[in-house]
């Protein structure tokens, strides 16, 4: 159920305000696409300057309009676990199918802390969760012998990925049986190469069926057909994470490509003009543009 091309959702801006509208229009685009999950609030999804109102109405709304037609994984995690439990809580009284738990930043919480405070989660609301685990983020990484003692949890069924490290997601797949997904779409083949299963993707946002296009390669086990779209979406991919702090960067491109406004929210900022100048030269590279 949570493997193959998993969107991370931007949220769309308009004058300040949340884009409901927009919101539902790439639902929808997703779901025509063959997406096979759909990620709301999470890290693109700019989850750290939206309000407690605004969180779960785009929970809600994203899971009213998939209406069932393709799996929505909550991103519902906290620096605060009685907060990361009321979202996790509201996320399945709405219909999300599944959460996405990020590592609590800034707190910087030991291991042990780590454990309790997914398994506590995992134990107030029986929903499927996913970890994730980015130390660039959040500044402490999940070893992985805290991530198997959280894998004996019935409802922790899946890592998301995004340390960069081979090692880790090896010893990961050792370890434990979760499902493996890419953080970071320019590694989705070679996480994949040591038991990935596919991606929590920011590229899919414009070419969804391109990184369907790859993880099914992956599923089926075509290594060569996978090869050959790892290195057509390399460049682009490394672009949307490199260029300047997600989701400044595939905002930017959506714009561009008329899916939905570039606004983001303060402390985050637009791209720069050279910066955009070098998207709009890799799009049209990609085809994307003209």
């Amino acid at each position: 159920m949570f493997n193959g091309s998993i969107v991370a959702l931007v949220t769309p801006f308009a004058g300040g305000e949340v884009d409901f509208e927009t919101l539902r229009e790439l639902v929808d685009f997703h779901i025509r696409s063959g997406t096979d999950g759909i990620v709301p609030v999470g890290t693109t999804g700019e989850s750290p300057t939206l309000d407690c109102e605004e969180h779960r109405e785009v929970i809600r709304v994203v899971v009213q309009e998939a209406a069932g037609r393709v799996p929505i994984i909550a991103g519902t995690g906290s620096n605060s676990t009685a907060e990361a439990i009321e979202y996790t809580a509201y996320a399945k009284e709405v219909g999300a199918d599944a959460t996405l738990q990020v590592t609590p930043y800034y707190n910087k919480p030991t291991q042990e802390g780590l454990y309790q405070h997914f398994w506590a989660i995992a134990e107030a609301v029986d929903l499927p969760m996913i970890l994730y685990n980015i130390p660039g983020r959040c500044v402490i990484n999940m070893e992985p012998r805290t991530i198997a003692r959280l894998a004996e949890h019935e409802n922790i069924v899946a890592i998301k990925e995004a340390t960069g490290s081979m090692d880790q997601v090896s010893e990961i797949a050792q370890l434990t049986n979760l499902t493996i997904l890419s953080g970071d779409d320019s590694i989705t083949l070679p996480i994949a190469s040591v038991g990935g299963k596919g991606v929590i993707s920011v590229v899919a946002n414009i070419i969804p069926t391109d990184v369907k296009a790859l993880t099914d390669a992956i599923l089926d086990g075509d290594y060569p057909a996978a090869l050959k779209w790892h290195k057509k979406l390399f460049t682009l991919s490394k672009a949307l994470l490199s260029l300047a702090t997600n989701p400044i960067p595939i905002k930017a491109a959506m714009a561009e490509l008329k899916l939905c406004s570039d606004e983001v929210r303060l402390p985050l900022v637009g791209l720069s003009p050279d910066k955009r100048e070098t998207l709009v030269n890799i799009l049209k590279d990609y085809g994307l543009l003209r």
